[in-house]
């Protein structure tokens, strides 16, 4: 019998309050785990009530006290990162050095959230006019909530619920259904760290329950990482109700590579960003853009190693690559790279028949490369988010950055190449949050923002960093006079500073 997960709410895990359930597979048999309840609307509301409940307390504490929890959160998440990786590993399928480096990304936010009483430090102007002072605070938004996808189930939410509820935000988390046990274990020891109840709730759900949250007024900020069409409409919703939004979309990320580039540095950087974790990655290459000359050699050095590359599940400590997350990634996945076929890319490198023995029912889908891709392409145009390794041929450095500019989507992009000039032309004129100097994944450090431009981004506020701090706190300005004793009378102009 699958194992039956629970939400949640003011500290406790709660159970199941109608039929409605969810399967979790394990991606590497195809076999049924666990079963996750879906959130009734009441249930929903329970978790925000519980939010609100608990926001008046932790708000007024000191942000020296939320820092010591935060500290004790960081020393149990190091404890018991081999845990939290294989939960990862179990429902999402990514092989366990994967796992645990994305934990370890995680973990750096809440390092960084550590430092919350420097981070919320206001500004103090003295004699802005005659005996007036002028300073600013931050003070807490209220209920925050965050949406997070199923690649990263504890990467994401690590990005989110730490520095908010260490700005004093208390937070309700709705993880992706197909793989919540590592945000609820989260969860757990976030209580264990001394947060309190009610501080974080994990609920469990679908559609249902996102429109819960992103309609209830009781809400006052959402953050989001999904798709572009879903951020888009949680964007537009919650902002329609009143709310803070940030909302991270999709991505289709570029690594241009010039005919000056070291061609086994490139290589090693093309296999890792492109197959690591399947594809499954907002910030994973999916086209290389092969400059001049730079084609010929990229194709021969990958279509080798994309042949050998290792495959099998997370207890497989030799394999590179595990399986995709579902069935149906899996399907539409192998529909887009016939896509590409019929349409006339030339497909180097085959994956659609990988199988693995004793796991013949697994989500497993071996590399695929892609030569000679055109932008009319399905594969160049959707984000497939899967092994797949689109290289398009350029006749120039011009070409390539008006391709990378061209995209609707600006979440990351990377050059390879040995010449500062190109290097630094390519940072400032292309229109991409997030750009690589011979660094394929871009991913910014805890204490710089993550976020897209274009379709990648909805939304003013990047991801931690002081733009997280920002994004949960409001700002208030205080102007401030203390009576002298000396009566000056009503001044029925707009008020200036002398």
């Amino acid at each position: 019998m699958a194992n039956m997960l629970h939400h949640w709410i003011n500290g406790q895990k709660v159970k199941a309050a109608n039929g409605n359930l969810g399967q979790i597979f394990n991606p590497a048999t195809g076999e049924v785990a666990s079963q996750v309840p879906f959130a009734s609307t009441k249930q929903v509301g329970d978790a925000i009530a519980s939010a609100q409940a608990a926001l008046p307390a932790w708000s007024a504490t000191p942000p020296i006290q939320r820092a010591r929890v935060m500290f004790r959160f960081k020393a149990l998440l190091e404890e018991n990162i081999d845990e939290i990786a294989t939960l990862v590993s179990s429902e999402h399928g990514k092989i366990l050095d994967d796992a645990r480096g994305s934990t370890t990304r995680g973990l750096e936010v809440v390092e960084f959230a550590c430092g919350i009483p420097h981070l919320l430090k206001g500004e103090f102007t003295e004699q802005v006019g005659t005996n007036v002072d002028s300073y600013s605070i931050r003070q807490p938004v209220g209920v925050c909530v965050g949406i997070t996808p199923f690649n990263f189930p504890a990467m994401i939410p690590l990005w989110m619920f730490p520095l908010a509820v260490a700005c004093g935000n208390t937070f309700v988390l709705k993880p992706s259904e197909k793989d919540p046990s590592c945000p609820l274990r989260l969860a757990e020891l976030f209580k264990e760290a001394g947060g309190p109840d009610g501080v974080l709730n994990v609920i469990n759900g679908d559609k249902l329950a996102v429109d819960a949250l992103l309609t209830d007024p009781r809400v006052d900020a959402v953050s989001f990482v999904g798709s572009t069409p879903i951020a888009e409409y949680v964007y537009a919703t919650a902002a329609a109700n009143g709310k803070r939004v940030q909302a991270l979309g999709g991505a289709k990320n570029h690594m241009v590579v010039m005919p000056d580039a070291d061609f086994d540095q490139a290589t090693d950087a093309l296999m890792g960003a492109a197959y690591g974790s399947a594809g499954e990655r907002c910030m994973a290459v999916s086209v290389a853009v092969a400059v001049g000359e730079s084609a010929l050699p990229l194709i021969k050095k990958l279509t080798p190693r994309v042949q050998s590359l290792k495959i099998g599940p997370y207890t497989d400590p030799d394999a590179e690559m595990g399986p995709v997350v579902s069935a149906q990634a899996l399907e539409r996945i192998k529909g887009l790279v016939d896509s590409g076929v019929s349409q006339g890319a030339e497909l180097v490198v085959d994956g659609r028949e990988t199988t693995l023995q004793g796991y013949e029912e697994g989500f497993f889908l071996g590399g695929c490369l892609f030569d000679k891709v055109t932008p009319e392409m399905d594969i160049y145009r959707e984000e497939i988010f899967g092994p797949v390794l689109s290289v398009v041929r350029v006749p120039d450095y011009e070409s390539a950055l008006q391709l990378v500019c061209d995209n609707p989507y600006g979440n990351g992009a990377a050059i390879f190449t040995r010449d500062g000039d190109a290097a630094r032309d390519f940072t400032k004129r292309s229109n991409i949050g997030m750009v690589g100097v011979n660094v394929p994944i871009p991913v910014p450090v805890a204490y710089h923002s993550f976020g897209g431009w274009k379709r990648s981004m909805f939304g003013s506020s990047n991801t931690h960093g002081m733009d997280g701090v920002r994004f949960y706190t409001r700002i208030k300005t205080v102007t401030a006079r203390w009576p002298s004793g000396i009566r000056q009378g009503a001044d029925f102009s707009i008020p200036t500073l002398k």
